[in-house]
């Protein structure tokens, strides 16, 4: 099968941009295109050939080494495929079915999290594209226990985003505790943002979306997608946030939306890592029992929720698409924020 394969952590070269790892070296291509041999499915396995994977940041933040995975790897943890085998002990599906896979692989199901239904923070967490491989591949396995249901009839790259970008918007939206007629704000509109707010403005249609973001395409989305008022992150809004999802890389947005957050309000930072501090004052962004709380990982029961939603009500999400020779320069595109909505490989 053909496959993109990380063989060591590089930094993506993007013009324009400075070196920040000069210990890596420096790669405009930093994936094999290369043939491989394809998988066989194990004991509780499916292979699935994969009609398309979306590119994620955090599939950059793997490439660059600052997520630890297993090398060589084949990436990717947004996937949408048909099975076209499956291991023993598999009876959930046949040949032919069609699935998703997404970031959680496999988890221990006996830690504590676990049996806490907070199988995101397990202490054996394995995640697809990270610890097991994953898509950029035209077939991949995986866990049969962590494969989903997709709505039928919708094309493989339009689904392939909400098996990260949206299922993870999605487990942040949840984490604010946003009910109908709370005024939510929205700190930059990529990937996952642009699907968080369709899921948004359908679950709490009486309720005012603020979004900020620096992009004039980012904004113009935005407006089309029902936005109630969009500026860049200095400006004010016509009113404060009750409710606030951070999905930018700076820290200085985390300050920023306690500042412009009611008393009582809720902040929830949907990112891995921030590229630069977080620097807070108690009296101004925390006080009036302002909250902040992280997103890491995402259950499956947020992966079926969202598919559910999906199945229901159709979700507007913007691609550019690639091929999977293309992988490389879909993550440089994604790296220099040249992407509009979601980048996606089509593969089958």
């Amino acid at each position: 099968m053909k496959a993109a394969i990380l063989v060591e952590h590089a930094e993506i070269e993007v013009e324009g941009s400075p070196r920040r790892y000069p210990h890596l070296p420096l790669k405009k291509n930093p994936l094999l295109i290369t043939n491989t041999e394809t998988p066989l499915p194990g004991e509780g396995q499916v292979l699935v050939e994969v009609e398309a994977c979306g590119v994620c940041y955090t599939d950059i933040d793997i490439i660059e080494g600052r997520v630890q995975c297993k090398l060589p790897l084949i990436p990717g943890h947004q996937v949408v495929g048909r099975v076209v085998e499956v291991g023993t002990s598999v009876s959930s599906v046949v040949r032919g079915d069609r699935v998703g896979v997404a970031w959680i692989g496999k988890t221990c199901g006996v830690c504590n999290y676990c049996r806490r239904g907070l199988e995101n923070l397990c202490v054996d967490f394995k995640a697809t594209g990270c610890h097991l491989d994953g898509g950029y591949a035209e077939y991949m396995v995986a866990y049969i226990d962590y494969v989903y249901r997709v709505p039928r009839g919708v094309d493989a790259v339009k689904l392939a985003p909400l098996m990260c970008a949206g299922a993870v918007g999605y487990r942040a939206l949840k984490l604010t505790e946003m009910t109908d007629g709370l005024r939510l704000g929205l700190f930059g509109f990529g990937a996952s943002a642009h699907i968080v707010i369709q899921v948004a403005r359908r679950l709490y249609p009486s309720s005012e979306i603020y979004v900020f973001t620096r992009s004039p395409e980012h904004q113009d989305l935005a407006r089309r997608l029902g936005a109630d008022w969009v500026g860049n992150p200095g400006e004010n809004p016509p009113r404060l946030i009750d409710r606030a999802i951070d999905f930018t890389p700076v820290g200085e947005t985390i300050a920023r939306s306690l500042e412009l957050l009611a008393p009582g309000g809720k902040l929830v930072v949907n990112v891995i890592r921030k590229q630069t501090p977080v620097d807070l004052l108690y009296e101004k962004h925390l006080w009036l029992e302002r909250e902040v709380k992280t997103v890491a990982n995402v259950t499956r029961s947020d992966v079926k929720e969202l598919l559910d939603i999906a199945g229901r009500v159709p979700i507007d999400v913007k691609i550019e698409e690639y091929r999977l020779d293309d992988a490389n320069e879909a993550v440089r595109n994604l790296k220099a924020a040249r992407v509009k909505g979601s980048a996606v490989l089509r593969i089958a």
